[in-house]
């Protein structure tokens, strides 16, 4: 699957922080948001520009861990609020600009693939985008997400959200594949089933959980497909969205263990 430039990853966060900013500057801030149902629209402010700001840090850091990082006092008022999310917008677009993709930088991925500048580009534009429709959701005027973004977006939270391993953890794949087709842009994301072990570190045993992985085309015919329109892909894989406008077909047992792999709540 293709991915986004560096540059267009930018853009897409400039965008989608403008967007959530122009929603948030005269909503309600007590109103609640439903895809976040226990946040507030303050709440969903605080929570971008927090993120925002730490992921500054790991890049002006980078490639330092951001072990003793501080976070902000959240400001009290809704004015002070956005004050603090264009502070911290701006210096994130700051950060990334002048940093090299390829750069060594920390993130909390396992996957040493991801340790670089260009995992936070990806990753923040998505963090943008989908906070972007849950400020649209909570005052009830939400849009259409970019197809080329959210087909992106497809495979990012399949793979980084709902994937990965953990170095406490092993992964048994299963022959069981399910394809996720993005009907208006025609890209494929393949995804395969497999028992999860491990002992997390709070002590916690897991054995033989269904877990799932994004995969390279494994040349077989897939044991079910999901297909559905790029933005409502997405929307229903971070829970931001229903199942209206998507269509499941095969082996409904083996989509049911790949429904309840991804069907998470992620913030």
């Amino acid at each position: 699957m293709s991915r986004l430039t560096a540059d267009q990853y930018l853009q897409c966060i400039r965008r989608e922080s403008q967007r959530f900013r122009e929603v948030l500057t005269d909503a309600d801030p007590t109103a609640t948001v439903p895809s976040c149902p226990e946040w507030t629209a303050d709440d969903l402010l605080a929570h971008l520009g927090g993120v925002q700001r730490w992921w500054t840090h790991v890049i002006t850091h980078r490639p330092a861990s951001p072990d003793g990082y501080v976070a902000a006092e959240r400001p009290a008022t809704h004015e002070g609020l956005i004050a603090f999310f264009d502070e911290w917008s701006a210096k994130l677009d700051k950060a990334l600009t002048e940093a090299d993709p390829d750069d060594a930088a920390w993130t909390w991925s396992s996957d040493p693939a991801h340790h670089n500048v260009a995992f936070t580009l990806r990753r923040q534009a998505h963090e943008a985008l989908i906070h972007r429709l849950d400020a649209e959701l909570a005052v009830g005027t939400p849009t259409a997400l970019d197809p080329e973004l959210a087909a992106d977006g497809v495979e990012e939270v399949l793979d980084v959200m709902f994937g990965g391993l953990p170095p406490w953890g092993s992964w048994e794949p299963l022959p069981h594949y399910v394809r996720v087709d993005v009907a208006d842009t025609g890209e494929q994301v393949w995804s395969q089933l497999g028992l999860f072990s491990g002992t997390t570190p709070q002590g916690t045993e897991l054995n033989g959980e269904d877990d799932q992985h994004v995969v390279a085309d494994p040349g077989v015919e897939p044991d079910a497909v999901v297909t559905g329109p790029a933005g409502v892909l997405d929307a229903w894989l971070w829970r931001r969205g229903d199942d209206d406008g998507i269509r499941v077909a095969g082996n409904r047992e083996i989509y049911s263990r790949w429904r309840s792999c991804v069907n998470h709540s992620v913030e």
